[in-house]
């Protein structure tokens, strides 16, 4: 088994890729002719968007991420070789700083921001 995919539950899919496009500089897989579901490439696992209704229709509920609560118990790990440049990226796009870039006692340059939904991404360069 491996992992393929990590999916957002989202209001906007095309505002959302849109804007990863941007604050990121990911390029964009597809998105459906509804607009209810898109890919970003990573280089790696895919990142997907879903629009919040048509998940809902899963047969269960979810809490829906929004910008003015709490981010979520979980991160998008975004790796790069200059995390101040892509941290100062991200701002540009509107995206909510939530802490700096700073290196960890293990070497590693993080930061985080919140996306327009909320999400939690963190901008971190690779381990070892």
């Amino acid at each position: 088994m491996r992992l393929g995919y990590i999916l957002l539950y989202v209001p906007d899919v095309t505002a959302a890729i849109t804007w990863y496009e941007a604050a990121f500089g990911l390029q964009r897989r597809f998105i459906s002719e509804g607009a209810d579901y898109g890919e970003l490439d990573t280089g790696g696992v895919v990142i997907g968007f879903v629009l919040e209704s048509l998940a809902g229709s899963h047969g269960f509920g979810f809490q829906a991420q929004r910008p003015e609560g709490p981010p979520p118990a979980v991160e998008l790990g975004l790796l790069c070789d200059d995390v101040p440049a892509a941290f100062a990226r991200a701002l540009a796009a509107g995206a909510r700083p939530l802490a700096p870039p700073a290196t960890k006692p293990w070497g590693q340059v993080v930061s985080y921001v919140s996306d327009l939904n909320g999400f939690l991404v963190e901008l971190c360069t690779p381990m070892g």
